[in-house]
């Protein structure tokens, strides 16, 4: 029976019914069993589908789900999809669709490629991030947040009314509490005589989840607040419309609280180190202090924060960043009009860019000026973009001998440039070393740099001027967004005091609305919606009733912070999972994912976890101990050369004979580098008339180049296609063969068709011509020795996550079975479990026909026996002299004077002796023999 391309459609169609109807890989909570919980990252469901390169991930997840599956593990590997966003709020604007149709036609269309593919999900417990019943438990979540605070003294999130006790009975001023720098001191007294509105307004300076003035990017085009990795180059990176950065009351989560704990926890974490350097970087941990100084002519201060109180003294300018709240304060009537010029033109730029740029110096003077706080002497206050509003405390004392953006402002509006550091060459640019002796610093001449920072900030807090201080680069995460298509902030505002809608209210459903634009006043548009008010009683009200619910929607990130803890118990309606659930399946074993997540999602990820914990709904506070980063499928795009002017080709050996214009072409329809030009004419119906000037053989050569695998590249290979052509095991098989998981590789579909011929020689090993024929024959030494070998290495190379090379060692094993012409029952069965973690539908019918009823994912991981491994004979080459004269076969088990003996019996070794005695006998058991003579 051969492995024909129709067998491969029966068998695999068969098998995902099956295990669709056995459910199969369905979990459940087994105290017997040791749990094992692979995860992968949250799909977003597009409208394009799959490529070859979204299921690596998938694969190499599945293959592991499946090892620990057949190790005894009770493995929960479960699926869903983070199906709130905005590309489908765009297409609602677009086509006046609702996203919930797009989003399920998306979630269809994926689900089909992902059944192909044969993965071990359990699908009952499948989640939605924008189906009601899963967003009812993240607007809980969020309120959880809104009514909790974080208590230093505890290291931990406690509920906001135990807050609100200590108000009562001592007001703040003992308080050790993560709260806004501004926050002032009051007294109980102060507390009990505020207005409710009054009482809020200092409640959210310590929530956790809290609203308040931010710096945020605001497009205008899309109408929304975007993300930092949804800007690219000031522009928006769907549908690249400008960005400006804009101030607007919004929703934050404070995960500056957690700034610590995120950085102490990735030390027990089995997390790539790239990663965890990734993280520690954003968070951005700095030791130093905090420094006040006087505007002149002003009662308010300056605090900015620096690493270097040592250099005070190198101070020659300040500089605010355009957003700081006292620009506008400070300000003098002079310099106005240049400094709002120069506020406008900031707008335009990411906090991104302006991180990036180090090229462009761009300022302006406020016309103020702030005192030294140890000279008196007047320093200019500058505005500049390189100072962010959202990093430290928004304004830097500038030490331009010290550090070479201070440096590069100060050459280009010539200001002054002092030297601290004795000796420090600052001719050509900033010396920011941290060593040597200060000078020009008055109390700190002589000392050593880490002496003089002691020094200086004892002599801050002794004259009241500054304080130590830990600071980080985190910065409080904002919430809020001005989109229809996310989950509603479950919060409505009673005389503009924000409240909590009751949880027996939850979920607080999107409503309709007739466009899904904002108003035209620029609200977001839940505006629109007709139904959109709340009632503390009633629930949800008409317009008119009750008081105004939020406008703004959740990010795409609020979802994706928890759903893992959903997956333990999806069809829970009483509470987000049970604690039988997180306390069986508790934290993520395994998780695969792109290392493009490594700060934004896996950061909120772990902050939401951490917070759970704090609040006692689950006993463990990091979500994944392990996490694997899959590396990224390239494209291998085709290009064309067009004569400029003309519906001329020519190939890519004759492209620079002219002037070209090169052009990408559809991969599917390039044999190798071998265009099939008719079907380019229709492909591209305005070159229909089009000729090509081809090579000596006729056909037009392609030019190639490795790229992204991206649609606007016409590289993309459809996963379906190569199922249809060679099945989805072949497929599983050739994604890890193409190299390790986590390095990124071009594709190659050519080499698809040699794993094509291994599944073939794999499944003739149990068959001979169109019969089953596998034999109950016992097996001999060398079919043992080949199959235990090939446990040995698929053992060891699953365990450590080596996906490709245990293809490697499967075909190893096969080939040297078909040369034995192996079929005997206790080697092929072994072998079939081996091979089903890769190849799961061949293996799955060849279990079955070996008369198996049940799965072979029930059967259990081979046991290697190590004595099949054991040489009978050991094979030494012999030297004399130390050069190889011949090679002697003995028995594995001799001593090594039994091989030397044996040596010396050898005719070979009579003839090179010559008859004279060896000098010497040099035996490295089980390596080599050299006769010294």
């Amino acid at each position: 029976m051969e492995y024909s391309a129709d067998l491969i459609r029966q068998i695999e169609e068969k098998w995902r019914k099956k295990w669709q109807q056995d459910k199969t890989y369905s979990a459940k909570i087994n105290s017997e069993k040791p749990k094992h919980y692979v995860l992968d990252m949250f799909p977003y469901p597009s409208g394009a589908g799959l490529h070859v390169g979204h299921p690596l991930g998938y694969i190499a997840s599945d293959i592991h789900a499946r090892f620990k599956r057949l190790q005894g593990y009770n493995v929960l590997h479960p699926m869903g999809y983070d199906a709130f966003g905005l590309p489908a709020e765009q297409y609602a604007i677009q086509t006046g669709q609702h996203p919930a149709v797009t989003t399920e036609q998306n979630i269809k269309r994926y689900r089909e490629q992902l059944d192909r593919l044969g993965f071990s999900f359990d699908w009952d417990r499948e989640v939605r991030t924008c189906d009601p019943e899963y967003y009812k438990w993240t607007q809980w979540i969020f309120l959880q947040l809104f009514n909790s605070w974080y208590c230093k003294d505890a290291d931990k999130a406690l509920p906001i009314s135990e807050l609100i006790e200590v108000f009562e009975q001592e007001g703040n001023k003992n308080l050790n509490a993560v709260c806004d720098e501004d926050t002032e001191v009051f007294a109980a007294e102060d507390w009990k005589n505020a207005s409710e509105s009054e009482k809020e307004t200092i409640l959210q300076k310590y929530r956790l989840a809290y609203l308040s003035e931010a710096v945020v990017n605001w497009c205008p085009e899309l109408g929304t607040v975007l993300a930092n990795d949804e800007v690219k180059d000031g522009v928006s990176e769907r549908g690249g419309f400008p960005v400006e950065q804009k101030k607007m009351k919004q929703w934050s989560m404070r995960i500056t609280a957690y700034a610590q704990r995120l950085l102490d926890g990735l030390d027990k974490l089995d997390w790539p180190d790239a990663i965890k350097e990734v993280q520690r970087n954003w968070i951005g941990r700095s030791q130093g202090a905090a420094i006040w100084f006087d505007v002149s002519g002003s009662d308010r201060k300056i605090e900015v924060f620096t690493t270097r109180p040592d250099t005070i003294f190198g101070v020659s300018f300040m500089v605010l960043a355009p957003e700081h709240e006292l620009v506008q304060e400070i300000t003098t009537d002079e310099q106005h009009s240049e400094v709002e010029k120069y506020i406008e033109q900031t707008k335009k730029r990411s906090e991104r860019d302006r991180m990036a740029d180090v090229k462009n110096v761009s300022g302006a003077f406020t016309g103020a000026y702030a005192e030294h706080p140890f000279t008196g002497e007047q320093i200019p206050v500058w505005i500049g973009d390189y100072v962010l509003a959202g990093y430290g405390t928004g304004a830097i004392m500038a030490v331009p001998s010290g550090d070479q953006r201070d440096w590069d402002f100060a050459k280009h509006f010539d200001l002054p440039v002092p030297n601290v550091i004795e000796g420090a060459d600052i001719s050509e640019g900033a010396n920011d070393q941290k060593s040597g002796k200060l000078t020009n610093s008055q109390f700190l001449d002589g000392l050593k740099v880490k002496d003089a920072i002691k020094k200086a900030i004892g002599a801050l807090i002794e004259k009241g001027i500054g304080q130590k201080k830990i600071n980080y680069k985190l910065r409080d995460a904002v919430f809020g967004r001005q989109r229809y298509w996310g989950e509603p902030i479950p919060v409505y505002y009673e005389n503009g005091v924000p409240k909590s809608v009751r949880t027996e209210h939850l979920p607080l459903e999107l409503p309709e609305v007739e466009s899904y634009l904002p108003t035209k006043d620029g609200e977001p548009p839940l505006k629109r919606a007709d139904k959109w008010n709340y009632d503390p009683e009633r629930g949800v009200v008409p317009n008119g009733e009750g008081f105004p619910l939020e406008l703004t929607t959740m990010p795409g990130w609020a979802g994706s912070s928890w759903y893992f803890l959903r997956y333990e118990d999806p069809n829970n309606s009483e509470e987000f999972a049970s604690q039988e659930a997180v306390n069986y399946w508790k934290n993520v074993d395994f998780y695969m994912g792109g290392a493009e997540h490594g700060t934004g999602h896996l950061l909120y990820f772990r902050f939401w976890t951490k917070f759970l914990k704090d609040r006692g709904h689950i006993p463990f506070d990091e979500p994944a101990q392990k996490l694997t980063n899959q590396g990224m499928i390239q494209g291998d795009s085709r290009f064309v050369y067009r004569v400029e002017g003309s519906n001329e080709f020519v190939t890519f050996s004759k492209r620079k004979e002219y002037k070209t214009q090169r052009l990408h072409v559809d991969v599917n329809i390039v044999d190798g580098d071998k265009l099939d030009t008719e079907a380019f004419k229709k492909w591209r119906p305005e070159f229909k008339d089009a000729s090509f000037l081809t090579e000596e053989d006729r056909t037009y050569k392609c030019g190639s180049e490795v790229e992204k695998m991206s649609k606007s590249k016409f590289n993309v290979i459809n996963p379906d296609d190569l199922c249809d052509q060679y099945g989805a095991d072949a497929l599983r098989l050739h994604e890890m063969f193409l190299g390790p998981v986590e390095m990124h590789k071009p594709w190659n579909t050519q080499g698809i068709d040699g794993v094509s011929k291994f599944l073939k020689r794999f499944w003739r090993l149990f068959h001979s011509g169109d019969e089953f024929s596998v034999i109950e024959e016992k097996p001999t030494k060398d079919e043992l020795k080949v199959l235990h070998t090939c446990i040995k290495a698929m053992t060891e190379d699953l365990e450590k996550d080596s996906f490709n090379t245990c293809v490697s060692n499967l075909m190893i094993c096969v080939n040297e079975l078909s040369s034995l012409k192996c079929n005997k029952r206790e080697i092929l069965e072994p072998l079939s479990i081996l091979a089903s973690c890769h190849a799961p539908h061949i293996t799955e019918e060849l279990w079955e026909k070996l008369g198996h009823k049940s799965s072979i994912m029930d059967a259990g991981w081979p046991q290697l026996k190590e004595e099949y491994l054991t040489e009978d004979e050991i094979e030494y080459p012999v030297s004399f002299n130390g050069k190889k004269r011949f090679s002697l076969k003995v028995d594995a088990n001799l001593s090594k004077d039994e091989v030397e003996k044996a040596v010396l019996e050898h005719e070979r070794t009579g003839q090179q002796l010559k008859g004279n005695e060896p000098k010497k006998i040099i035996v490295v058991p089980g390596r080599i023999v050299n006769v010294v003579h």
